[in-house]
């Protein structure tokens, strides 16, 4: 099986929009720190690829990267995907239940029903433009609902392309894929290096975040496409296990649970 590398880009997605660039607001982590990744938690990230062959000096296995991209402070992209569907509901129901009190209470005044009204969700339709309608209900960093434009979960961004010397050249091949991934909507971009041509090599990533703004008194996502850039470094060197730091074989696990 290939080895595995994992990437995460971090993104200040409130200061990016703010200056239309993600220069100074992404953040790159990698999991080859030990092996020789340089830039780990800036955007200056080098990401190690170790060369085509084992201590031992048997053929090594291809190296595949998987890019998995967040939002700076926003709610953790483990949590589930109906979660907003969830707090929704529940958002509904506490309503109904609140002017069934007031029902109860013998009526209403009209500013009570116009707040309640302002609170039952509405439902996203397709706009004419192409733009993406949102719930007049968002989710605030905290998770719960809120009618505050100014403080809502940004969206997680989106990988939509990878380029650069990296991939002209052909020392890796990124494509999308799709898997049951509850994470990331099944999606996420991953890519083949070539390891046999030691380097340093650039590479492109193509980034849409999505803002929220007012248009014809209705609330609109709006996509900004931005770019950010990070590299490969090709080496010569074995690869190893990263818990024996040796070659292909059994982790360093004990043959039966310890005792007591």
């Amino acid at each position: 099986m290939a080895q595995q590398h994992g990437i995460i880009v971090l993104f200040d997605v409130e200061n990016a929009l703010q200056t239309r660039s993600l220069e100074g607001n992404t953040y790159w982590f990698d999991n080859m720190k030990l092996f020789g990744s340089a830039g780990v938690g800036t955007e200056q990230l080098v990401t190690i690829v170790p060369g085509t062959h084992f201590l031992d000096g048997s053929q090594a296995t291809e190296q595949v990267l998987n890019w998995l991209p967040a939002a700076l402070g926003s709610i953790p992209p483990t949590v589930p995907r109906n979660y907003l569907a969830e707090q929704e509901r529940a958002d509904d129901r506490r309503t109904l239940e609140e002017l069934a009190s007031l029902s109860d209470e013998g009526g209403m005044s009209e500013a009570s029903l116009k707040r309640l009204q302002k609170q039952v969700g509405k439902h996203p339709r397709k706009s004419g433009s192409g733009r993406g309608l949102t719930d007049a209900k968002l989710l605030d960093v905290t998770g719960k609902t809120t009618s505050d434009p100014g403080a809502y979960n940004y969206p997680a961004p989106v990988i939509t392309d990878i380029t650069g010397p990296a991939v002209t050249e052909k020392i890796m091949y990124p494509a999308q894929y799709g898997s049951p991934d509850m994470i990331y909507d099944g999606w996420y971009w991953a890519a083949t290096v070539d390891t046999s041509r030691p380097g340093v090599y650039r590479y492109t990533m193509h980034i849409q975040l999505h803002e929220l703004i007012e248009r014809n008194d209705e609330l609109v996502w709006e996509s900004v496409d931005l770019t950010c850039e990070s590299s490969l470094k090709i080496i010569n060197d074995p690869k190893r296990n990263g818990f024996t730091g040796a070659g292909l074989g059994a982790l360093p696990l004990p043959p039966v649970p310890a005792a007591g």
